[in-house]
């Protein structure tokens, strides 16, 4: 347990959090031994820092529930698809076209998993061809009228591929569009700047502390926000298999579910 929430812990530790460290470190040292003091209003770190980088974990994070939701709409369509196929047609062709359908929806998912895990600019040249799976999706449940399906359950099955497209692009939109950049952007350049503005208020409280603690104090501060900033990134693209909670699509276990 301890050894798992340190893994958790750790991946929101990277090298910008040791740049900050250093920036707010070398800051502090600078100043106490040039003898630069002053007063630092900490109402600023929450106004300028705090606030932008939590409003942006929830943001992210709703996005994240929001791809959630409708991935579970497309998972649940496809699985609908396959079923009615088997449950219509098995009688008539000995399970040949629930094959199809099972090979095609296999093939689907592999290509939005294998397309969701690369950057968008790269994950965008892809989408032509998973648009041509859904279409090729859509014109097997045609063929079927060739075996004798009535009417309403090729409606029925052409609804479902309906739906799925329909959550697709609800999903893909969370993947290709992000929260506000300009805002992240904000939040950024006063995360590296403020560590350099703590040094004169580190200067002024130097004499307060025990030696040495002015300096762990510095060096909290940008661990917490650096930390924030990180967690935010990891929630941003719930797809890319980086933080521990990415959304991950399962096709070997969609695959197995879909089994006879």
């Amino acid at each position: 347990m301890v050894l798992k929430v340190l893994r958790s812990f750790f991946l929101i530790i990277n090298w910008r959090t040791l740049v900050a460290v250093a920036l707010s470190v070398g800051s502090s040292y600078f100043c106490i031994h040039q003898g630069i003091k002053a007063e630092f209003p900490f109402y600023l770190i929450s106004i300028a820092i705090v606030f932008p980088i939590v409003f942006s974990i929830d943001s992210a994070y709703k996005r994240r529930e929001h791809a959630l939701q409708f991935y579970g709409d497309l998972k649940g369509h496809a699985q609908s698809l396959y079923f009615g196929v088997r449950d219509w047609v098995d009688n008539r062709d000995n399970g040949k076209e629930a094959q199809i359908f099972k090979k095609r929806i296999d093939n689907l998912f592999a290509h939005i998993s294998a397309m969701f895990m690369l950057p968008p600019e790269e994950a965008k040249a892809q989408e032509t061809a998973l648009y041509h799976r859904f279409s090729e999706l859509s014109r097997e449940v045609s063929v079927l009228k060739e075996m004798g399906l009535e009417g309403g359950e090729i409606s029925r099955l052409h609804q479902y591929v309906s739906k799925m497209l329909i959550s697709y692009n609800i999903v893909r939109n969370v993947f290709f569009y992000r929260t506000p950049v300009t805002l992240r952007a904000y939040s950024k350049i006063f995360i590296y700047t403020f560590p350099v503005l703590y040094g004169p208020y580190a200067a002024g409280t130097y004499p307060d502390y025990s030696y040495g603690i002015a300096y762990v104090i510095a060096a909290l501060y940008p661990i917490i926000l650096v930390s924030l900033d990180n967690l935010q990134d990891h929630i941003e693209n719930p797809f890319d298999q980086v933080g521990e909670d990415d959304i991950r699509f399962e096709v070997k276990e969609l695959s197995e579910s879909l089994e006879d």
